[in-house]
């Protein structure tokens, strides 16, 4: 059980979770709000056991992560984790793990915006099978939108600046 919030952000690859989350971060601290940062991209590469994008591996990353960001939650405030977590099960076991003070932030973009937006060049290398099981392209690994998430933010036509603004509504 953790002690301070835990901002689960959902979304598919490019929708703009790591940079909301980021400019968020920012106006989190300048509110002296203790703050911390959970970036899935950057723990995966972190971790000592490199996994991959299969199913076993996407629910192993979302268990470790929910496990740190409790740790995380004891000694913050707020605990950022923008992560694709794509599979309803794993956001669910992200709750029961870290409690009450879970909170699923779903940054809501279309398949067709991320595509354009695509700076990885990951959707193209998935598109022309360069990449297996990419998430939201491929069969074997889609993207399952939240049911109810206690925040939905359409990043389409948005300036970062107002999807967190939106997100900072929510929470104060």
């Amino acid at each position: 059980m953790s002690d301070g919030k835990v901002l689960w952000f959902t979304g598919l690859s490019g929708s703009g979770k790591t940079t909301i989350s980021l400019k968020l971060y920012e106006e989190l601290k300048k509110k002296n709000i203790t703050v911390s940062i959970l970036d899935g991209d950057v723990l995966r590469e972190e971790f000592e056991e490199k996994l991959g994008f299969s199913r076993e591996d996407i629910k192993k990353n979302n268990e470790r992560i929910s496990q740190l960001a409790c740790k995380h939650a004891e000694s913050h405030d707020i605990v950022l984790v923008p992560i694709i977590s794509p599979y309803q099960e794993d956001r669910k076991n992200a709750r029961e793990v870290i409690g009450s003070n879970f909170m699923e932030v779903f940054i809501n973009s279309s398949l067709n915006e991320c595509i354009k937006r695509d700076v990885k060049g990951l959707y193209k290398k998935a598109l022309d099978g360069e990449i297996d099981n990419f998430i939201g392209i491929a069969d074997s690994n889609p993207y399952e939108i939240p049911l109810n998430p206690e925040i939905e933010v359409t990043t389409e036509g948005k300036e970062v600046e107002e999807s967190v603004q939106d997100i900072l509504k929510m929470l104060f």
